[in-house]
């Protein structure tokens, strides 16, 4: 397609048409494929490298080839048994307003430039609010995903904790500023200390907290770590714990970390969903306290890759941390909500219409039934995997996460060498997919359970498929003879 029939609409119709054609197929068959790709990740650089394009090639050949080349290296992350990581399946709901979105073209940076992309953020943030169970007044960013919802929240936290004690971040930097004391629990993600780091807060100057078996902060050891602490205070704290669903206290935290006069900010990529469903807003009680939280849109709300939100009480302090300002950007009038106030980037796309369509499609109630079905099919996995010899279910199955180890009644180092060869057997397999972790010392499979498809059959049919692997690895083990006291 030449610049010259680029805007031409039967040629625009074959080749959209091509795409959609393309997309429905496979995901139409997702299920019933491998829950793995077919490819190593060399295969694949393999497959598509080649020389400088030279000469232009048709429209509708580039995505022939695109299709023929990427098929074999996707991995089944919208299907019904993908478990490896808390991984939405992209909702064909979002997936067609993500489409349209694209077409569309819109530079959301600003209220002026696409007004109808903003006006569906500031619809969307409201419903958010609502839904969650979040203070009103607060404000949200839309952002790529937990890591940099995580980094804005922060960021707002670092403005506003120096600023009471008279100093500007944003227009001195950190060189001379007071020292800012971060308390932190002991099994805290990977992106939060990523965030702290980028911010230049430093991932190891930390101050961290201890965590109990399932990796909830210890409210007592969060009140020692804080004693010391004068001056600027930032506390994170969880809402579901990566491996284990776990909730921080935040009852007794937020109150514990107000009396200090900290600032604090709540992680719940995923476990933060738990306050739309009444069954389990318990979890998070006593999260609506704090002063800011992260959360994904590409996790339980199903929207397509990239979605997030950032989400702080105190709008001013989220506008100071973020805001973009130059003599050729719009200013925005009283009532009126400038979308790059909120983000650090100014130059974006227009998340809003996925995430719009998505509340607009689901609802309330579907939001709710579907985070209580997927923690209701995480207990019936547990269930079943529990009752079988040699395997340990590792946590307290509250949310979506189960953590499995095989060859529970063998030595470290053998339960550690059963699992991992029971998770390649099972990816080797292709029926369902799980990854491994690390969980207090221990190898474990971890099993996440987010997808929208997901059904009991699926849980029922990758019990199977892993009790099956767990059987292979274990008759071999039970038939070598043993050290006395092994």
């Amino acid at each position: 397609m030449s610049k010259d029939d680029a805007g031409d609409e039967s040629r625009l119709k074959r080749l959209f048409e091509r795409v959609a054609s393309d997309a429905a197929r496979f995901r139409g068959n997702v299920g019933e494929r491998s829950q793995r790709p077919d490819q190593t990740y060399s295969d694949a650089l393999s497959a598509f490298s080649a020389p400088t394009p030279e000469a232009g090639t048709p429209a509708e050949a580039v995505i022939q080839e695109l299709v023929e080349l990427a098929s074999p290296g996707l991995h089944a992350t919208t299907g019904p048994r993908f478990f490896g990581w808390v991984i939405g399946s992209s909702h064909p709901v979002g997936v067609a307003a993500d489409w349209l979105t694209a077409a569309w073209g819109q530079n959301a940076g600003n209220h002026t430039a696409a007004p109808a992309a903003a006006a569906a953020e500031a619809v969307s943030a409201r419903w958010l609010l609502d839904l969650l169970d979040l203070p009103r007044e607060a404000s949200v960013g839309f952002v790529t995903g937990a890591t940099v919802a995580n980094f804005v929240c922060l960021a707002a936290a670092r403005s506003e904790v120096l600023r009471r004690v008279g100093w500007d971040v944003e227009r001195d930097g950190l060189f001379g500023a007071p020292p800012i004391h971060v308390v932190i629990g002991a099994e805290a993600h990977t992106t939060v200390f990523s965030a702290l780091q980028f911010l230049g807060l430093g991932h190891d100057r930390v101050i961290q907290v201890a965590a109990d078996d399932q990796g909830r902060m210890q409210p007592e050891a969060l009140h020692q770590a804080l004693a010391p602490c004068r001056g600027p205070t930032i506390v994170v704290t969880q809402a579901g714990q990566v491996n284990t669903g776990a909730f921080d206290d935040h009852a007794r935290i937020v109150s514990r970390a107000r009396d200090h006069g900290a600032w604090v900010h709540v992680d719940g990529a995923f476990g933060l969903w738990a306050r739309a469903s009444p069954a389990l807003a318990h979890l998070g009680g006593g999260i609506e306290g704090a002063d800011s939280w992260a959360t994904d849109g590409h996790k339980w709300l199903q929207t397509p890759y990239d979605c997030g939100y950032a989400i702080v009480r105190d709008a001013n302090a989220h506008r100071r941390a973020m805001t973009i300002a130059a003599s050729y950007l719009p200013e925005a009038t009283e009532g009126e909500r400038d979308p790059s106030h909120y983000v650090p980037e100014l130059s974006r796309r227009a998340r809003g219409f996925a995430t719009w369509a998505l509340l607009m499609h689901l609802g309330r109630q579907g939001i709710a039934g579907m985070v209580e079905g997927h923690c209701q099919l995480a207990r019936h996995l547990a269930v079943r995997l529990a009752g079988e010899p040699g395997i340990r279910v590792v946590n307290d199955v509250i949310l979506n996460q189960v953590l499995v180890r095989f060859g529970a009644d063998a030595t470290r180092s053998t339960g550690d060498d059963l699992t991992l060869r029971t998770i390649r057997r099972i990816q080797e397999d292709g029926t369902m997919f799980a990854g491994g972790a690390q969980w207090k010392g221990d190898r474990v499979m971890r099993v996440s359970i987010i997808s929208h498809l997901t059904n009991v059959a699926d849980i029922d049919r990758s019990a199977e498929a892993i009790l099956r692997a767990w059987r292979e690895m274990r008759d071999p083990f039970d038939r070598q003879p043993r050290m006395v006291g092994e």
